[in-house]
C-alpha cells in the first residue's frame, strides 16, 4: 500500500488535521462541466468535449450526426442538440465525454448611439488619440496580428476594401441590425488604415494600429453570436500562430468550456483582450470572458479621462481606454455615410488590442505573459495611486508600453488548477514536471493561483520550499486531486501537506514516498488580503 508521511522541518511543515480550516483560495476551480444540462434541447446545438486521447475515434459517428469539430486541441464538437442527446449515453458508456454545454448565445457588448453635439467626422474621432498618447507615436508596419472575433466585417466598406494584410479567417456575413454592425465597428477602431487626403466629402477614420496585420473571424455566421462561434474563432486564431485576440462580447454566465478555450489560447502563446461590460448602472455583474483569468480586461473612459457612466467596475479590471463618442465604421446599409459615433467598452478593448499588437511587433522577444504585464503596468494612473475596480491600473499609454521594462516571464501559465497542468487535462501532455528552482508571480485578478506537477520518488523525499515577497501559502496535493479547491472529505483524502505563515517567511513542505513513485501537485496561492506577490519555488527530489 502506498504510504505518504508528512514530516516537520525547522522552517515549517504541518500535517492537516481533519478539523483544520484551510487557507482561503481567492481564485476559482477550473474543471470540466460533464453533466448534461436539463435544457439542452432548448438550444440548436450542443458543444461536446471528448477525451483528448480517445475522442478522435468517435469522429465518424459525430460527423454522420451532423457534428463539426470546432477545436481539435480541446476535442470539442458542435453537434445538433437532438443528435447530441441521442448519442451522449453511448459516448458516456465508452468513457469519452469530458464536457457538455449548450451553445449559449452571447451578446456583443452593444454600444449606444453617442449623444455628442459634434457631427463633423474629424471631431469625435480625434479626442482618444491624444488620451492614449497616439498623437506622439509612430505605429509599426505589419507584424504580430490582431485577431477580431466578433460579428462579420463589411469588407466592402471604404476602410477595408483593398486594405493590405487583411485576412478573413472565415466567410464574413452581416445584416442591417445593431448587433451585426458591431464587427465592422470594432475592427475599424483597431486597424482602420491611414487615408491621406480624406476630407469632409470623402471622410475616413484611422485605427490605433493602421498597418496592422488584421485577422477577422465572424462568430455569428447565421446572425446569432454564440459561445461555439467564439471558440471556433479562438481555435482558428491559435492555428495561425501568436496573436492578440479581441473579444468585444460577453455574457453573465461562467461557461467552463469557454474558459478552457481561452486558457488554451493563452497557453499557446496568445494574448486575449476583452471588454469589461456596459452594466455599471445595473450593479456591474460579472461579465465573461472579461472575468476569466489571463484575460486583459478593459473598461471605458470619457473625454475627461474618467470612467464612463456605463463602464462596469470589476475586481478583474486591468486598464481602461476611451470608449465614449467614438467614431467608428459601420456598414452603409446601417448608415449611408458609413460612419457613426458610438459608446461602449466594445471600443475600448480594440484600442488596447491594436496597441498591444503594435507593441509586440516592436518588441517581438516578449512572451505573452510579459506583454500582458507591460500593457497594464504601463497604463497612466488617473485616480489616486495603485489599482482600483473602475479603472484598473489606469488609461492605456502606448508610448509608456513601448518603453516599459519587461518583467520576468511567468512560467507554465495557465496553471491555476490541476486540470490545467495534468496529463490529458486541458492539454494532452500536461505541463512538464518542476525540478530545481523557478521564479513566478501571482496577482489577485488574473493569476491568483499557481499549480505545478512534481514527482515524489518511491521511498524518497520531495522537498518543496517557497520564498515569497508577500504572504503566499503553499500546499501539496495527491495524485487523485480533482481541484485544489477541494474541501471536506475530498481534501482530507488528497491534501498531503501545507505551510501557511504570515508575511514573507519561507514556506516548506517535505513528503516521504511509499513503495511507488507518483506525481503530486504543488500549489502556491495568495494569502488573505494580498493583491500580488512574487516568489521563488524550489522543488528537490531526494532518493533513498
Amino acid at each position: 500500500m502506498r504510504r505518504l508521511v508528512l514530516i516537520a522541518t525547522c522552517l515549517f511543515a504541518c500535517s492537516v488535521p481533519a478539523h483544520a480550516a484551510l487557507p482561503l483560495h481567492t481564485g476559482r476551480a477550473v474543471v470540466p462541466d460533464s453533466k448534461t444540462p436539463q435544457r439542452l434541447l432548448d438550444y440548436r446545438h450542443a458543444l461536446v468535449g471528448l477525451d483528448l486521447a480517445r475522442g478522435p475515434g468517435a469522429a465518424f459517428a459525430l460527423r454522420q450526426a451532423g457534428g463539426r469539430l470546432i477545436d481539435p486541441q480541446l476535442q470539442l464538437w458542435s453537434v445538433p442538440s437532438h443528435a447530441a442527446a441521442r448519442m451522449l449515453p453511448g459516448l458516456r458508456a465508452a468513457g469519452l465525454v469530458r464536457s457538455v454545454t449548450p451553445d449559449y448565445p452571447l451578446q456583443p457588448l452593444r454600444a449606444t448611439a453617442s449623444t455628442s453635439f459634434c457631427t463633423d467626422y474629424f471631431c469625435p474621432q480625434e479626442w482618444w488619440i491624444h488620451a492614449v498618447g497616439a498623437d506622439i507615436w509612430t505605429p509599426p508596419g505589419p507584424g504580430i496580428p490582431v485577431t477580431m472575433i466578433d460579428s462579420g466585417v463589411d469588407l466592402s466598406h471604404p476602410e477595408f476594401v483593398g486594405r493590405p494584410d487583411t485576412t478573413a479567417l472565415n466567410t464574413q456575413t452581416f445584416s442591417a441590425t445593431e448587433d451585426e454592425l458591431h464587427g465592422t465597428a470594432t475592427a475599424s477602431i483597431a486597424a482602420a488604415p491611414a487615408n491621406v487626403g480624406s476630407d469632409v466629402n470623402n471622410p475616413s477614420m484611422e485605427g490605433i494600429y493602421p498597418q496592422a496585420k488584421l485577422q477577422i473571424w465572424d462568430a455569428s455566421p447565421a446572425g446569432l453570436l454564440t459561445v461555439g462561434g467564439e471558440i471556433d474563432g479562438l481555435a482558428s486564431a491559435v492555428r495561425h500562430g501568436h496573436t492578440v485576440i479581441n473579444l468585444s462580447l460577453g455574457g453573465f454566465d461562467r461557461i467552463a468550456i469557454e474558459e478552457h478555450a481561452i486558457l488554451a489560447a493563452f497557453g499557446a502563446g496568445s494574448v486575449i483582450v476583452a471588454s469589461a461590460g456596459n452594466d455599471r448602472q445595473q450593479g456591474s455583474p460579472h461579465s465573461y470572458p472579461a472575468s476569466f483569468a489571463h484575460v486583459l480586461t478593459v473598461g471605458a473612459t470619457d473625454e475627461a479621462n474618467r470612467a464612463t457612466y456605463f463602464s462596469s467596475s470589476s475586481p478583474d479590471m486591468d486598464l481602461v481606454a476611451p470608449g465614449q463618442d467614438m467614431i467608428v465604421a459601420v456598414p452603409k446599409m446601417w448608415n449611408a455615410s458609413g460612419y457613426e459615433p458610438l459608446d461602449g467598452t466594445s471600443f475600448s478593448a480594440p484600442l488596447v488590442s491594436g496597441a498591444a499588437a503594435a507593441v509586440w511587433t516592436l518588441r517581438p522577444t516578449l512572451t505573452n505573459t510579459q506583454l500582458f504585464e507591460v500593457m497594464r503596468r504601463s497604463a497612466h494612473q488617473i485616480s489616486g495611486r495603485g489599482w482600483n475596480r473602475s479603472t484598473g491600473y489606469g488609461i492605456l499609454d502606448v508610448n509608456a508600453a513601448v518603453a516599459r521594462a519587461a518583467p520576468a516571464a511567468d512560467p507554465q501559465e495557465p496553471n491555476e488548477d490541476v486540470y490545467l497542468v495534468k496529463r490529458n487535462g486541458l492539454f494532452r501532455t500536461g505541463h512538464p514536471r518542476v525540478r530545481g528552482a523557478l521564479r513566478a508571480h501571482l496577482e489577485q485578478g488574473d493569476d491568483p493561483e499557481d499549480v505545478y506537477r512534481a514527482y515524489l520518488p518511491a521511498h524518497g523525499r520531495l522537498i518543496v520550499t517557497m520564498r515569497p515577497t508577500a504572504n503566499v501559502n503553499l500546499e501539496v496535493w495527491g495524485p487523485k486531486t480533482t481541484t485544489v479547491f477541494e474541501r471536506g472529505a475530498a481534501a482530507r483524502r488528497d491534501l498531503l501537506g501545507l505551510s501557511s505563515k504570515r508575511g514573507t517567511r519561507a514556506e516548506r513542505v517535505i513528503l516521504h514516498g511509499g513503495g511507488a513513485g507518483e506525481y503530486v501537485y504543488v500549489d502556491a496561492f495568495l494569502g488573505k488580503g494580498v493583491r500580488d506577490a512574487s516568489y521563488t519555488l524550489s522543488v528537490v527530489n531526494a532518493r533513498p
